[in-house]
């Protein structure tokens, strides 16, 4: 949202994660802006927000994109193009609570199954030959 504008997008991929769909849904956002932005970025993913409130992606890359576990990071090639996305801006990393009445992240909920659903009527009518 900018002004009193919105701009609604929504996206599909088949065998993917939740985490991997929550990190694309950032990269996707930050790469339609057209200029370097302050932006206020909410998810519901503890997973995204963590990575930058909790200076996770920091110790990622001066561990060689090893974790505190000593194993590879995962969706590490997302993470880098997140952080290759968010470089122009100034980002403010928000986490809002899932499924609590939010009515933008329920609006993000509806766009995100409504694109699975779409997707799925797809594969199921190029499955009978259409």
């Amino acid at each position: 949202m900018y002004g009193g504008r919105r701009r609604e997008m929504s996206g599909y991929e088949a065998a993917t994660t939740n985490n991997r769909m929550e990190i694309m849904a950032a990269i996707e956002a930050l790469r339609v802006l057209k200029a370097p932005c302050h932006v206020k970025l909410h998810s519901d993913s503890a997973y995204l927000v963590n990575a930058f409130l909790q200076n996770w992606l920091t110790n990622w890359q001066r561990n060689g994109w090893v974790n505190s576990k000593k194993e590879p990071v995962e969706n590490q090639d997302l993470w880098r193009e997140l952080l290759n996305v968010a470089k122009p801006h100034k980002v403010e990393w928000i986490k809002v609570k899932g499924h609590a009445d939010n009515i933008y992240n329920n609006r993000c909920d509806e766009l995100a199954r409504a694109a699975i659903t779409n997707r799925a009527g797809v594969d199921a009518r190029v499955g009978e030959g259409l």
